[in-house]
């Protein structure tokens, strides 16, 4: 029985700890659940960076119920002083009983440390209820903290016969609009949107969430761009006072036009080499020391097959739609040299599909 409690109360802390997705960057998801007797006697979630953790939120609600009580995290306590004091301590501090704990923090100045704190007060400790659940819903986190660069998710959506527009460049639309939306709910927790300068000038793309909810948040736009060609009447420079717009450049050579566009408040950055092969693994070097954890990757073709040859993808968001358009000139949304053998291709993993509306979505994972 206890067994199942377990399970039950860190289902709670988990749900919780969903609320703040796309808003604790960089700064994991975490939610609490304080139990005593039975029954939940107080929660929390970290609710933005910088502002109380999840174990915080749940002791202030307790007050001075939590002294002999359990606490179901999930995600190991901190045990550094960070922009906020350790949560390790405050469960000591609380009295605490128990603590049921989903997964261990890979932070390195935190993984085991807050578990020993508990442990060397004589908390009881358990490690590793709905770990892989818990793994999974801070995928970003654990990406972002190891590697300091960003979580990237590819997303495309192709007709049934693999294209991504018709042969004179119309896309719109392919998927439908049920996909769109869920789109744009990608946008609104991602920190950054990606596309190559080819994608603007094909589409003159606005890259904002479109949602009618009042916690919206439009992502950072990250515009891949070898020879500064971002037009100055573009959708994209004219609302860069409003949205955040970052391009990246091989070397300013129209030194009047970069003015112009930093004027509209675009921010330049030089990467030197050739501008055609621009060096967008060091892009996301300087976007990770940004604290840009995780990017929505919408293409298009040429800089798909870039993230993929050098490996920078982790996650796949595919949309499938029942349409055939043909074209042996209509493009794909993988360009590139491609592979010579079919033992050569990328198998993705941890595969999940499902149906919004007639389109298919399939979710998954490169392992990189």
């Amino acid at each position: 029985m206890k067994k199942n409690d377990d399970i039950h109360y860190m289902q709670r802390a988990l749900d919780l700890a969903k609320k703040g997705m796309g808003r604790t960057n960089p700064n994991p998801m975490v939610g609490a659940v304080i139990v005593k007797n039975g029954q939940i006697i107080a929660e929390g979630y970290h609710k933005k960076a910088g502002t109380p953790h999840a174990e915080i939120h749940a002791l202030n609600a307790a007050g001075q119920d939590a002294l002999f009580s359990t606490i179901y995290v999930s995600l190991e306590p901190c045990s550094h002083h960070g922009r906020t004091p350790p949560c390790a301590d405050a469960l000591v501090n609380a009295g605490i009983k128990r603590a049921v704990i989903a997964s261990l923090d890979p932070n390195p100045q935190v993984s085991g440390r807050g578990l020993k704190i508990l442990q060397d007060a004589g908390i009881e400790t358990e490690v590793g209820v709905l770990e892989k659940e818990a793994l999974k819903l801070n995928e970003v986190f654990f990406k972002y903290i190891t590697s300091k660069r960003p979580f990237i998710s590819l997303k495309t959506a192709v007709t049934l016969d693999g294209k991504i527009a018709s042969w004179n460049g119309d896309s719109r639309w392919i998927s439908n609009p049920a996909s769109r939306k869920y789109v744009h709910n990608l946008r609104n927790v991602y920190d950054g949107i990606m596309v190559g300068i080819g994608t603007v000038l094909a589409d003159d793309p606005m890259l904002n969430t479109r949602l009618d909810i009042d916690d919206k948040r439009d992502p950072l736009r990250i515009i891949i761009d070898g020879d500064l060609e971002l037009p100055l009447e573009s959708k994209i420079v004219k609302s860069s006072r409003e949205q955040k717009t970052l391009v990246f450049t091989s070397r300013i050579n129209n030194h009047s036009k970069a003015a112009q566009l930093q004027d509209a408040g675009i921010e330049i950055i030089e990467l030197g080499g050739n501008p055609q092969k621009l060096a967008v693994k060091k892009a996301l070097e300087i976007l990770g020391e940004r604290e840009v954890c995780s990017i929505l990757l919408e293409g298009g073709a040429e800089l798909n097959a870039y993230m993929i040859e050098h490996k920078l993808i982790n996650k796949v968001y595919w949309f499938i739609a029942p349409k055939i358009i043909g074209g042996r000139n209509s493009p794909s949304p993988i360009a590139g040299q491609g592979i010579e053998l079919m033992d050569n291709a990328l198998c993705l993993h941890n595969v999940d599909m499902q149906r919004i509306q007639d389109d298919i979505l399939i979710t998954a994972y490169t392992g990189w």
